[in-house]
């Protein structure tokens, strides 16, 4: 029986540098990729995890549960909701909710995620134990603005995963404790093809630079002096280091 991965990815910078860190360890035949349609106002992240995937050499797949979310009108990364996506950093965000959750949170997503994810993997690889990789860290989670992010729920759904598998999967976290600016070094030393990546939640060719998710993205990358190469939207946030 040999050991397989399955990576949840996004197409975000995240999910691609444990792309990285899984290809490292297993080699590329040993691992596939899995993204998912949950109902998002935009499908460039689907794109990108597909490019991510071609560039490494491993097999894609693409999961629809956007049946679970389409009743929800709260959340601004959903098609089912009309309120605009916010704009200024998580800590910015937080200050108008009262349990810390911002308006981006898909409720529960990776929870629904991996369930979904441990039962296809057990369905490509019947006879192998499986490695499921989630690219969360410890920046998510800061404060509540994504609980399904946490080190908690990480730890608590791999137990799930474990004893649900009949002990053949297993979640491995490798950013779970690291926050955005380790996991983008981690990717610099791996070489991950971070100009394939896409973060900003507004799904155009050139990143905002003013969403939450850009901010932590654009403060990572400076604060390893290095240079974001996706295109930005507007006033370069890398023109002082060129």
């Amino acid at each position: 029986m040999s050991v397989k991965a399955v990576v949840l990815n996004s197409g975000g910078c995240d999910s691609t540098v444990a792309l990285g860190v899984a290809v490292n360890n297993f080699g590329k035949e040993d691992v596939s990729t899995v993204s998912i349609r949950y109902g998002q106002k935009h499908f460039r992240e689907l794109e990108c995890a597909e490019n991510i995937a071609r560039y490494y050499g491993v097999k894609h797949y693409v999961l629809d549960l956007s049946e679970v979310f389409k009743y929800n009108t709260t959340c601004t990364l959903l098609t089912t909701s009309d309120k605009e996506l916010p704009e200024g950093s998580y800590e910015e965000q937080q200050k108008n909710s009262e349990t810390g959750i911002v308006s981006s949170y898909v409720p529960f997503r990776n929870g629904l995620m991996l369930s979904a994810v441990a039962s296809f993997a057990m369905s490509i690889y019947p006879d192998d134990i499986v490695q499921i990789y989630l690219g969360n860290h410890a920046d998510d989670a800061a404060g509540n603005a994504y609980p399904d992010c946490s080190k908690e729920f990480t730890a608590m759904m791999n137990r799930a995963i474990y004893e649900g598998s009949g002990h053949k999967c297993l979640l491995e976290s490798p950013f779970v404790t690291m926050n955005k600016t380790q996991v983008v070094a981690e990717g610099l030393k791996l070489q991950v093809p971070f100009e394939l990546t896409t973060s900003c939640y507004n799904g155009k060719d050139k990143a905002c630079g003013k969403c939450g998710t850009c901010i932590d993205r654009i403060k990572a990358f400076r604060e390893n002096n290095a240079i974001d190469p996706i295109e930005y939207d507007g006033e370069d946030p890398f023109a002082d280091m060129r």
